[in-house]
């Protein structure tokens, strides 16, 4: 490698681009390599749609509240920020479907919707006769036929399963993770595990079966192993953790880039103050508007505008214990697109995170706006909030307003991983590489959107700046 000093400029301070910072440092720091790095956030503080808010004892959760636990990589990165003493798992309890003004449990034993025990499934009224006769018919079809897999989501299990267990049960346990339609929504960019399953197996049931681990006899009688983690004090918490190991003269606040151009010697990063800086390889963590708009000069970064977005809102709802006048057991539910409401789920976090409530109280987290019915997100806090309540108290009975409520709105940010993305990334990453060797993508709106994805493709993208700069190509001047 060169003797001159490299620079790496990571564009956007959110949760991918704070972990590409800090693996970046590490190996600068453990290899003593002559690279020279900067975080440039537009905003005035990092972490991007991870926020934590800390009022009155509770601890609310702004944008995503845990993680999968089996994706190891936040685990790991939990560890290495040493959070791995806050980690804590959620508590585990019956979860619901809302169809049609009533409350139904999750049949024991589906995966993400697709049923692995024939008691739970054959004893619901979440379907009709019809509908679960329909479901069986997986266990004779045909393997599917699609040479590259790329289809719908609603229309794989559709064929699969049938409309009515899509309707009331997989559509909104899938499309609530992306905030999106399953009809427009790609299986392989999403969850291509379905069609291995299928491809592996030819039935989802028995595939799912085959796939799922056996519970151990001796663990017959205990709890069901929670699936999610977070932190003691929240997500907000390895945001500030990561922050405070980052060298802070590496790191910029309130600095957008404006425009990114290629040059003889790397590339020119004009900033909002006017000023601009020179990198050797960018790391782009922005949402794929943003990353658009810098890009601008290059046709081929278009191919974003495949890409749509939708809004979604947090709704953060304080109360006393007294004021529910109608509990649930349970921790949950989830609402079908057959039932008349503005809020698609609502988490018991009291319930769920029994960590973030005051004895006494408790913390409900709604959540409204998805593709297709976004206006509500766009509503003034009085319209939603009393929308919220007034399809809570459906089901529950709240005597009272909130002691307080927290609104946080998510505007054209939830990217849509619609039919065909991958392709479209290999093609954008393709030319890319071509025209502007060393820029790099990462993040939600690319290859995966949930913390461990996004903390994944940090990681990688360190990996392949450190590739790039040990080329000859990067360090000729």
């Amino acid at each position: 490698m060169s003797t001159q000093a490299l620079t790496v400029a990571i564009v956007g301070g959110g949760i991918t681009g704070l972990t590409t910072a800090y693996y970046l440092q590490k190996e600068i720091q453990e290899q003593k390599l002559p690279i020279n790095y900067v975080l440039l956030e537009a905003d005035d503080r990092l972490g991007g749609q991870v926020q934590t808010d800390y009022t009155n004892g509770f601890v609310i959760e702004r944008g995503p509240d845990s993680f999968l636990a089996r994706k190891t990589s936040a685990s790991r990165l939990a560890k290495e920020v040493r959070l791995e003493g806050d980690l804590v798992r959620n508590q585990t309890g019956q979860a619901y479907i809302l169809n049609n003004d009533r409350l139904y449990p999750i049949p024991g034993g589906s995966i993400m919707g697709i049923p692995t025990k024939l008691a739970p499934f054959v004893t619901t009224s979440l379907f009709s006769p019809a509908g679960k006769a329909r479901a069986a018919l997986d266990l004779v079809l045909p393997r599917g036929s699609h040479k590259d897999g790329d289809r719908s989501l609603g229309e794989f299990f559709r064929h699969r399963l049938g409309n009515e267990v899509v309707e009331n049960l997989i559509e909104p346990l899938l499309s609530g993770v992306y905030a999106g339609n399953i009809d427009d929504l790609s299986l392989m960019s999403t969850f291509p595990q379905f069609y291995q399953v299928e491809q592996k197996y030819r039935s989802l049931i028995l595939g799912m079966r085959s796939t799922t681990p056996k519970q151990p006899k001796s663990a017959a009688n205990k709890k069901t192993t929670s699936a999610f983690l977070t932190f003691k004090r929240g997500l907000q918490s390895l945001v500030d953790a990561i922050e405070q190991r980052l060298d802070p003269v590496h790191v910029r606040k309130n600095t957008a880039v404006k425009k990114i151009t290629k040059t003889g010697e790397g590339y020119e990063l004009h900033l909002s103050d006017g000023t601009a800086i020179s990198a050797d390889s960018v790391v782009m963590t922005t949402p794929a508007k943003v990353t658009r708009e810098i890009l601008a000069d290059y046709s081929f970064i278009n191919l974003l505008q495949d890409m749509p977005t939708t809004s979604v809102a947090t709704v953060g709802l304080a109360f006393s214990e007294a004021d529910i006048k109608q509990d649930i057991n349970g921790t949950g539910f989830i609402v079908s697109r057959n039932a008349s409401y503005n809020i698609t789920a609502c988490t018991w976090v009291h319930k769920k995170w029994p960590h973030t409530t005051p004895e006494g109280k408790v913390l409900l987290r709604c959540f409204v706006g998805r593709a297709g019915q976004e206006g509500i997100v766009y509503e003034s806090d009085e319209t939603i909030i009393n929308a919220v309540l007034t399809d809570l108290n459906k089901i529950m009975k709240i005597e009272r307003k909130p002691e307080f409520h927290h609104i946080t709105r998510w505007k054209q940010i939830r990217p849509q991983y619609i039919v065909g993305h991958q392709r479209r990334m290999d093609k954008l990453e393709a030319e890319l590489g071509s025209s502007l060797p060393g820029i790099f993508l990462a993040g939600a709106p690319y290859h995966g959107a949930g913390l461990p994805d996004c903390i994944d493709q940090g990681e990688a993208a360190v990996s392949a700046v450190l590739k790039f700069l040990r080329t000859p190509e990067a360090v000729v001047r």
